[in-house]
């Protein structure tokens, strides 16, 4: 019988046996293999030429003319009264949170720590109670001015009231001395600065800050980390001794 053979078959028979050539033939690691054809890029590009010439082809929601209206279903969706669109403008703002925050963070070189407090507080705050400076960047270096200036008061013991009554005013005032606050640096001052903000509201609003991390319990939040750890898990220190243990 000779390779021909398949001439004489019917057409669906033919290409039946020619799909299961194809699923039985090994795949190609050769160079070149998963290349584009040229004859499947000149295809392409010859349809390409005719596709919409204006842009207001493509456009979705536009009016008519300029004195109509837009139609009531695209209303809709800009309202968010589809049910496909519900929740949308609540997650795009979340979203803008933690991008403008962490570009802030990055900018300012907050160590990873830091910046994972930073954002895991912009992910969740409420920033209506901020009134007309509720701005994302200006609400944003608040945060990051109370997360450091914060971090820094633990290092040298100045969150501690009870433990800062005892001391002596020597030793307080030199306590102080070392204390560096993030709004004494260029970068922070350059950024208050762009954003239209200064020392005297920066205090009025990490007072607004403080109410708002209190009530929404937001104190120990960290981007990633969940403060609310279940008990029945084993700890991390049992864990390790156990790795220990093995070997």
């Amino acid at each position: 019988m000779t390779e021909g053979w398949t001439d004489s078959l019917p057409s669906w028979q033919s290409e039946s046996l020619a799909d299961d050539r194809e699923a039985e033939r090994p795949l190609s690691q050769r160079p070149g293999d998963g290349a584009v054809a040229r004859a499947d890029l000149q295809r392409d590009q010859t349809v390409r030429k005719w596709g919409p010439v204006t842009p207001s082809a493509t456009q979705i929601g536009r009016a008519e003319s300029p004195d109509a209206d837009l139609s009531e279903s695209a209303r809709r969706l800009h309202e968010e009264r589809h049910s496909a669109m519900t929740g949308h403008s609540a997650r795009m703002h979340r979203l803008d949170k933690l991008r403008i925050a962490h570009a802030l963070c990055n900018d300012l070189s907050l160590t990873p720590w830091q910046r994972d407090r930073v954002v895991g507080v912009m992910s969740d705050l409420d920033l209506t109670a901020f009134g007309s400076q509720r701005a994302i960047p200006k609400v944003a270096l608040v945060v990051i001015r109370h997360v450091v200036d914060r971090e820094r008061e633990h290092y040298l013991g100045l969150h501690d009231d009870e433990w800062i009554r005892g001391l002596s005013p020597e030793r307080l005032e030199s306590l102080y001395d070392q204390f560096d606050s993030i709004t004494d640096e260029e970068r922070f001052e350059e950024l208050l600065a762009k954003h239209d903000l200064n020392v005297t509201s920066l205090n009025r609003l990490r007072r607004t800050l403080k109410d708002q991390l209190r009530e929404q319990g937001l104190e120990e939040a960290v981007y990633g980390r969940n403060p609310h750890r279940d008990p029945n898990l084993p700890s991390v220190e049992a864990r390790r001794a156990d790795e220990d243990h093995e070997r």
